[in-house]
């Protein structure tokens, strides 16, 4: 189950445009409980949709829907992966796109690239799940003691869940659906976009608000939960779900830091700079949010390089080709990263590039920002200490190496952190010590593939296994270990000792 968490307030029209629904059991089902979330375009702030921040009533379709076990008891094994694998294939063929595009272009307004983006790394994700098989492979010991075998098996826990945010409309719900659940024939099977496979009612997509959270982690039928989004909602859903005794793996916030030693070269670093922080306007829990040049030489030329490339930037619509990025979600984001600049510059940071009341001809009522960029931003100051989640860069300089790795290693978000030299003792030293849990050398954005794990420490993340990759496999089965002995075993009489390694 893949729950969209959306902001609620009440619709004050429903005639004018096409309502949102729920996608229980295959089918298209309303809300019943009157009230709505608008849902906007945000590239020119029109009305997509109202869309039901609730399930039906109460519970009784979602659940009515949900089996109380796996299905099949873990029986069918890889057999199940073949028709994900058609679904996987379809939704990365050259047609599907145009339908996926439109609807992620609709939700964030992102330039083609970045959509493109979005689609394929869920995909990713997919198709490495429905190759996975020798990842249920389980252990085997002969002889463990006289005539005794042990081995071990890996079973599916049952219904799961995942939220899922904004700000990734496919790749993320991907993730979730696309999870070791398809191979053992649990529920969170293929998208709703493959609607010729029986599978396509193993997914259930219910839009929703708090209400809906609740009611899947309060539901004794939903075994684990998984979550990207706030660090405070992640807070929230881990700990309820922990007391309900469900498995939550949940990912919140970040602050994610470039270190740039004085050998790396500043032009490569600006162009990833401008890259990693201002794609997707900002928006992703991998943005490139701090920039740490050690040494005030290598500090003053990173910010006038850094300058003359955020004033050059291009906002624009998504359906501009020379667009950069395009509007933030909401209103509500604009203002809050608005306010976010102010306090910046009231705490006294430098701002050399002010991108607030920025306007795009022709979309003056969309939700645009321009892009910003601070320096001389010190640990204590409000914008480096929370997310800002949107187009701000800012430049916190640092004296050496070892206040460089200071930084990251030592903010309450550990989710991604680069750095950017040429020496391999220095890059090898820093990957070692930071304290953060994805780390790149000469990457900006060091987002793993997706046969490696996804996910930050500290603040960034609830839950010992992280998304995707073979944690996934861990996260969503459960192991069952077995000791057998023949009858033949026993032929000389009853044995009244617990078996040990060594032959009885």
């Amino acid at each position: 189950m893949v729950v969209h968490v959306v902001w609620l307030h009440r619709s004050r029209r429903r005639d004018s445009v096409r309502e949102l629904t729920h996608f229980i059991g295959g089918e298209h089902i309303a809300g019943t409980s009157g009230r709505f979330a608008d849902v906007f375009e945000p590239v020119d702030r029109r009305r997509a949709g109202p869309g039901p921040p609730s399930p039906p009533p109460p519970r009784s379709r979602p659940r009515s829907r949900t089996p109380k076990r796996p299905s099949g008891n873990g029986r069918h094994g890889t057999r199940s992966a073949a028709p994900a694998c058609s679904c996987a294939s379809s939704t990365s063929s050259p047609a599907t796109p145009k339908t996926s595009h439109a609807c992620c272009r609709r939700s964030t307004a992102r330039p083609s690239p970045t959509r493109e983006g979005d689609i394929q790394r869920g995909v990713e994700v997919i198709e490495f799940a429905v190759g996975g098989p020798h990842l249920l492979k389980g252990e085997f010991t002969t002889e463990a003691g006289g005539g005794i075998d042990v081995y071990s098996m890996r079973q599916p826990l049952g219904v799961v869940a995942g939220i899922t945010p904004f700000n990734f409309p496919a790749m993320i719900p991907m993730w979730k659906i696309g999870a070791p659940p398809w191979p053992p024939a649990m529920r969170g099977a293929p998208p709703p976009a493959c609607s010729t496979s029986s599978t396509a009612t193993r997914l259930n997509v219910v839009n929703g608000d708090k209400e809906a959270v609740d009611a899947i982690l309060h539901d004794d039928r939903v075994r684990a939960v998984g979550f990207v989004g706030s660090t405070p909602i992640a807070r929230y859903i881990y700990a309820t779900a922990a007391a309900e005794g469900k498995r939550a793996q949940c990912f919140g916030g970040a602050k994610n830091h470039m270190i740039v030693m004085p050998d790396a070269d500043l032009d490569q670093v600006a162009d990833a700079l401008v890259g990693a922080g201002y794609g997707s306007a900002g928006e992703r829990c991998m943005a490139i949010s701090v920039a740490v040049p050690v040494g005030e030489q290598t500090a003053d030329a990173l910010a006038a390089k850094l300058t003359e490339r955020v004033r050059a930037l291009r906002v624009g619509a998504a359906t501009d080709p020379r667009a950069d990025y395009g509007p933030l979600v909401t209103r509500d984001a604009v203002e809050r990263v608005t306010r976010s600049i102010g306090v910046g510059v009231e705490e006294g940071a430098e701002l050399l590039v002010d991108g607030r009341g920025h306007a795009v001809e022709g979309y003056e009522n969309g939700f645009y920002l321009g892009p910003t960029l601070f320096d001389r931003v010190t640990p204590e100051m409000t914008i480096y200490r929370e997310e800002i989640f949107g187009p701000v860069l800012i430049i916190a300089r640092a004296a050496d190496y070892e206040e460089a790795l200071a930084l990251p290693s030592t903010h309450e978000f550990g989710n991604g952190v680069s750095i950017f030299t040429r020496d391999g003792d220095t890059a090898r030293d820093f990957t070692a010590r930071v304290d953060v849990g994805m780390v790149g050398v000469n990457v900006p954005i060091p987002v793993p593939i997706a046969y490696h794990t996804f996910g930050g420490w500290k603040k960034s993340g609830f839950g010992d296994l992280n998304q995707h990759g073979p944690d996934a496999f861990r996260f969503y089965t459960k192991t069952k270990t077995v000791t057998s002995r023949w009858p033949s075993g026993i032929k000389e009489g009853a044995s009244f000792v617990i078996p040990t390694m060594h032959e009885a």
